[in-house]
């Protein structure tokens, strides 16, 4: 009988980014609208949708041996338990829905109130969905709120329904958009990929998650850099090298024609285009850019 790995994907916002990073790490995630268990191309992995901010619970009870989701529900839910329970941080997991980078609760006011720093609200009405956390976070400055959980829209809130939110941003865009400015970060947060304590004490399960999450950080390392190779003379080999911003050191290895050398490195994708150029300016030739979907460190 095949030993099943129970795993908990994001649903929501988080969700199609998710899926992307598992296709680039090797495992092909087949998910439906009418479905809360997608299919995957691994018949050791069973998943399962789950929203991200119910991810700690189900994972510290055991109903997933692992899952995905934030730094800030996993601090939700030990606040509200006192302790993170069972779960097992095995990956630090750093993208986000539109990017490959943390987000920021913030502390949001219009962008015409007198509110200039956090200690001002006292007395205030905070909506967000990241209560417990908010709670603590102003408990820690000595400041009394009102902390009211918001069920959405939370940024249309303010002035009429809240004094202000604490509100979850990437880009900032929609705080903007709905004329509010930020006075202070609550907490930084990125996806974590988090085990069952129990779970962990399978030997099979153990080995099975720190091989997806070995999988998963190579593609996070892959994002936005790509492999060069190129063939140059050795009297030019020093030249070619200066231009040549490397992960560790470029590889050299010698062709047939002992005048000869091939050069394969890996540089940020970014770079490229003023690279190439001069490149060719120094005399390399045979220039082959490729794609990478991981790099394991």
């Amino acid at each position: 009988m095949t030993s099943t790995l129970r795993l908990g994907i994001p649903k929501g916002s988080l969700q199609d980014a998710t899926i992307q990073l598992f296709a680039r790490a090797g495992f092909n995630i087949y998910a439906t609208t009418r479905s809360y268990f997608p299919a995957i191309d691994d018949p050791e992995i069973e998943c399962m949708l789950i929203r991200a901010q119910e991810m700690a619970r189900y994972v510290a009870d055991g109903v997933l041996d692992a899952g995905l989701t934030g730094q800030d529900w996993i601090a939700e839910h030990a606040a509200a338990n006192g302790a993170p329970g069972s779960i097992v941080p095995i990956a630090d997991l750093v993208y986000a829905k539109q990017s490959f980078g943390k987000v920021r609760w913030v502390l949001a006011v219009p962008e015409d109130a007198r509110y200039q720093s956090p200690q001002d609200l006292e007395g205030a009405t905070i909506a967000t969905e990241l209560v417990r956390v908010t709670q603590a976070y102003f408990s820690r400055l000595r400041v009394g709120v009102n902390v009211e959980f918001s069920w959405g829209a939370t940024e249309v809130k303010p002035p009429m329904l809240a004094d202000a939110i604490v509100e979850v941003t990437e880009t900032g865009s929609s705080l903007r958009a709905n004329r509010l400015r930020v006075i202070d970060t609550v907490m930084e947060s990125n996806t974590q990929l988090v085990a069952n304590g129990g779970a962990l004490t399978d030997p099979w399960k153990r080995t099975k998650v720190e091989n997806i999450a070995l999988l998963l950080r190579a593609a996070i390392e892959a994002q936005g850099r790509v492999g060069v190779m190129l063939n140059v003379r050795r009297a030019d080999l020093s030249a070619v090298l200066a231009l040549l911003p490397a992960l560790q050191r470029p590889t050299i290895s010698p062709l047939s024609d002992d005048e000869w050398v091939a050069i394969n490195t890996i540089i940020e994708e970014r770079t490229v285009r003023d690279l190439i150029p001069r490149l060719k300016a120094a005399h390399a030739q045979g220039i082959v850019e490729y794609p990478l979907n991981k790099i394991v460190i």
